[in-house]
């Protein structure tokens, strides 16, 4: 008789408790609690804690247990600021300038905001402790609906509104934590309404709008921009989290409100068969492609409503076995 020993060259592995960091296809007993078990694709969005201050426009930054949300817009422009520690959020000290549309870069103890809407167009810039903000020094080019990545003190923004025709910006600013730099790098396509993940030096900027939603996809390595693949759907205001070769697109306009979720692996976007449970743009994206958290927005159909709705992504999961 064929064994899995005789297959694979080893038994299943025996644990009192399950593994820390399993690898993908990994499959154990564990003899605590009698079952058998494997790490595999999920793919799955849930529902999560709803946000204090129903808004759209916002941004977030930080893991999927703990993330910071702020700005937005729910009638009017908000300064509103809330944490999340993966159950519920809390709310915490106030922006210094409501704004909407701004980019971001951080983690929820050390995030930072920069551009957005007021009105008028900033080019101011915020930084957040956890649990106050402080302003720091200003970008170069005011705009808003631009994309951010990176950390407080190594940012990145790029592209953009800058309020005037034609409505869509190419230009890359650095962050160094005492100063913006414009960067002599500009995007391929200039839009706005993009998503951003990774870092200063390793960025992905995915979708936006340009005259139209687009899919177009750029990879950045601190110098210059390279096209890659696009997107399968095509949409603008649409939420990102993860690196520059593995990142989570979610969510926007395409051009209406849509679910749809895809995972960029480096060289090439894969569509997930289910996508959020509440179609919606404009929200805050953090976390990364394993582990995502999807804030706020806009849902229809109203023009706009706004949500509180929080949605958590699962990635990859421990699940248990059940063999007939």
């Amino acid at each position: 008789m064929t064994t899995f020993k005789g297959i694979r060259g080893t038994t299943i592995e025996v644990l009192s408790s399950d593994p820390s960091n399993p690898e993908l296809g990994q499959i154990w007993y564990n003899s605590s609690s009698g079952t058998l078990k494997g790490y595999k694709f999920v793919g799955t969005w849930a529902s999560g804690g709803n946000l204090n201050t129903a808004r759209g426009a916002l941004r977030s930054t930080g893991t999927q247990t703990a993330t910071v949300a702020f700005g937005g817009y729910g009638g009017s422009r908000s300064n509103a600021t809330e944490n999340y520690n993966g159950t519920s959020w809390t709310n915490s000290g106030n922006m210094n300038t409501a704004r909407s549309g701004s980019g971001q870069a951080g983690i929820q103890t050390a995030a930072l905001a920069f551009g957005g809407f007021v009105p008028p167009v900033q080019t101011s810039s915020e930084s957040f402790n956890g649990s106050t903000w402080t302003s720091t020094p200003s970008m170069n080019t005011a705009r808003y609906y631009l994309a951010g990545c990176g950390t407080q003190t190594a940012a990145l923004g790029f592209a953009g509104n800058p309020g005037s025709a034609p409505f869509y910006t190419n230009i890359t600013e650095s962050f160094n934590g005492t100063s913006w730099t414009t960067n002599p790098a500009n995007l391929n396509t200039s839009r706005m309404q993009l998503a951003g993940t990774g870092t200063q030096t390793a960025a992905l900027g995915f979708g936006g709008l340009a005259g139209s939603a687009t899919g177009a996809t750029e990879s950045y390595n601190g110098s210059a921009w390279t096209s890659v693949n696009s997107m399968n759907t095509a949409r603008n205001a649409l939420s990102g989290a993860g690196t520059q070769t593995a990142s989570l697109g979610f969510g926007g306009y395409a051009p209406n409100i849509t679910t749809a979720t895809e995972l960029w692996n480096g060289t090439s976007w894969t569509s997930n068969p289910t996508g959020l449970t509440t179609a919606r743009a404009v929200s805050g994206g953090s976390g990364s492609q394993t582990a995502a958290l999807m804030a706020g927005g806009f849902v229809p159909p109203a023009s706009p409503a706004f949500s509180a709705a929080t949605e958590a992504w699962t990635g990859y999961a421990t699940k248990t076995i059940t063999a007939s």
